[in-house]
């Protein structure tokens, strides 16, 4: 995974107490010991209650986040504990989440799809990253999927638990920033598209608050930019407030009505299908691109599979992670409009300073390699079910002086882009 051009490549926990030196009410005492038993026993973290925020509707969210939970941590056959702190299930692979889901209830993982015409067979052997989860030689059987275990403090960071393990909504990129995202992208748009291909190199950005990322992603868009918008997403991010900490993880996400309701990050709803045993989605990546050091990237294919008509995921040399069914959406059942790549940030501080979190690997694309972040053989699947150069990529910063892009084209790179930076800096106040 090594590449290159000179290689080509984070409610406060405490004991329940009370001051002022009387004695605790034990109905009260037998209350509170009895709400986090109950978590610990429905494999949660146990959480403390805040005396401050009425008990009603405390004990409501804690019924709320324990059905949450009990439908997305399916029964394992082997758990597997990351040197980061997740615990990776291997579930069966057809007790996955996206069984739940009424039109897939009752049915089995796609056997292989058609690829992009020239790419050879599929390598279900291959591995494309290293995943901390696997570096002590773990693995998830055959016929299993590996898959992180959400936890209490997970749907406890979210803004609400409706709201968990989605994406605030209009993170799209149309023509300008909007609801604080903002990107640094190059796309193309106006005709038909049936996939993506590129490679992008990993980072971990930081972060100025919790409750924003950064993310490099690629995008598969069709509809329009209002509340139907269909977006297929996936790369790596940073989110401290969808993780608990600052690793740089591997991702995908999906919506068909512009992030309002529908789709999620990764397995957290039902609507991805995972079909290999070996990639944990939402898992830590391992190594990362460093500053004037080696440069590790990852390669991901999106296509929509002719025969039948789902949109598969490959991560690397030919690794097929698994497939959106069609009939999650509007506009992608048939094609996109619109392909994206690039990065996205989430400046909370709207009005004020602009916010420190970085973009790609925190530096301006002015620097080139091995010190900003690239995408490099930037490719789109036509009509044929070939791959192409896009002839009419358009670049743009929503705020260049924040982070920007510069694109260019070489024998080793094919068409290729820098992009990023710092965020907030003496010209980006």
């Amino acid at each position: 995974m090594q590449t290159g051009l000179e290689g080509r490549r984070k409610r406060n926990s405490s004991a329940m107490a009370f001051s002022g030196g009387t004695a605790s009410p034990p109905i009260l005492v037998f209350f509170f010991a009895f709400l986090l038993v109950a978590a610990a026993a429905a494999e949660l973290s146990p959480v403390a209650v805040n005396s401050t925020i009425p008990v009603g509707v405390e004990l409501s969210n804690m019924r709320r986040i324990r059905a949450r939970l009990k439908r997305l941590n399916k029964p394992p056959v082997k758990t597997i504990k990351s040197p980061e702190g997740d615990l990776i299930d291997c579930v069966p692979s057809y007790l996955q989440p996206a069984f739940d889901h009424p039109m897939l209830k009752g049915q089995r993982p796609l056997g292989l799809p058609e690829r992009p015409n020239g790419l050879p067979p599929p390598n279900l052997n291959a591995t494309e990253i290293l995943q901390w989860w696997v570096i002590g030689g773990e693995s998830c059987p055959e016929n299993t999927v590996p898959v992180r275990r959400t936890t209490t403090a997970d749907v406890l960071r979210a803004s609400s638990v409706k709201r968990f393990a989605k994406k605030p909504a209009m993170t799209f990129q149309q023509d300008s920033s909007s609801g604080g995202h903002e990107h640094a992208v190059g796309y193309v748009m106006g005709g038909t598209y049936y996939g993506v291909k590129a490679s992008m190199n990993v980072w971990s950005p930081g972060i100025a608050s919790p409750s924003e990322f950064s993310l490099s992603q690629v995008w598969v868009i069709a509809g329009s930019f209002g509340h139907d918008l269909n977006s297929i997403e996936a790369g790596w991010q940073v989110s401290p407030e969808l993780y608990g900490d600052s690793h740089p993880r591997f991702f995908t996400y999906w919506t068909t009505d512009a992030y309002q309701a529908t789709g999620c990050y990764n397995l957290l709803c039902s609507g991805f299908v995972q079909t290999n045993n070996k990639i944990a989605i939402g898992a830590a990546i391992s190594p990362v691109s460093t500053f004037n050091g080696g440069q590790f990237d990852i390669t991901l294919l999106i296509w929509k599979d002719p025969k039948h008509g789902n949109w598969w995921l490959e991560l690397g040399p030919g690794l097929l992670v698994g497939y959106w069914p069609s009939f999650l959406f509007s506009h992608l059942a048939s094609h996109a409009s619109m392909v994206q790549f690039g990065g996205e940030v989430v400046n909370t501080r709207l009005g004020g300073a602009h916010t420190a979190t970085q973009m790609g690997s925190g530096h301006f694309s002015s620097l080139g390699f091995r010190r900003a972040a690239y995408f490099r053989n930037l490719q789109l699947v036509d009509a044929d079910n070939s791959l192409v150069v896009p002839s009419n990529l358009h670049l743009l910063a929503d705020r260049p002086l924040c982070y920007g892009i510069i694109g260019g084209v070489n024998s080793a790179w094919g068409k290729f882009f820098f992009y990023g930076g710092p965020g907030r800096n003496p010209r980006c106040p």
